[in-house]
């Protein structure tokens, strides 16, 4: 009786879990990049973010998003899994008004806010869905090694309440959680 009580909880929990990963490869967000630059001896990511029709004509239509970005930088191990060493968090806030043809997004990076107004529902996507060269980290700060950059992009479903994962474990909190790694570069000598 507890076998087979057990073997129904296992085949419930793969089947919500293969339905909440469907939903989440579903979402047809894309990351487009990370590029990574080094200059002066310091990292620079490159990468931008193009959403799925569905939510560009929700952005239209006034409903706001936001976007959270994270930027990890992960150092490769063979027989380990990969170390993270330091990350960086955007959020990213795009709300139009169609009635009255306002477009606002803004950009918070843990210590300073942004607000930018634009002319065109165009120029403001943009603007949000890009981040264009961001200082990472000097690489004289890290240890020698192969590394790499992970780009995270979530956004939150706002029709549920903030606390709801907690009551219910299988839903998604997330409209679409999608994450991309950048090509392997190595810093120093590597052994």
């Amino acid at each position: 009786m507890k076998r087979n009580l057990a073997i129904v909880v296992h085949r419930l929990l793969s089947v919500a879990f293969y339905l909440v990963s469907f939903y989440s490869l579903a979402s047809g967000a894309e990351i487009v990049g990370p590029e990574m630059t080094l200059q002066n001896n310091e990292i620079y990511v490159t990468t931008s973010l193009s959403l799925e029709e569905k939510h560009l004509q929700e952005l239209r239509n006034g409903i706001a998003k936001e976007l959270r970005v994270y930027i990890d930088l992960f150092r490769v191990w063979k027989m380990w899994p990969d170390e993270f060493v330091l990350g960086t968090s955007l959020i990213r806030t795009l709300k139009c008004d169609p009635v009255k043809s306002e477009f606002i997004a803004t950009s918070y990076d843990g210590s300073t806010i942004t607000e930018k107004r634009f002319k065109s529902f165009e120029s403001m996507t943009k603007w949000a869905l890009s981040i264009n060269e961001l200082k990472l980290t000097n690489i004289r700060e890290l240890e020698p090694g192969i590394h790499f950059v992970r780009v995270t992009v979530e956004s939150k479903i706002r029709k549920l309440p903030p606390v709801i994962g907690y009551f219910i474990i299988f839903l998604s909190e997330n409209e679409f959680k999608i994450s991309k790694d950048s090509l392997y570069f190595s810093i120093g000598a590597v052994k």
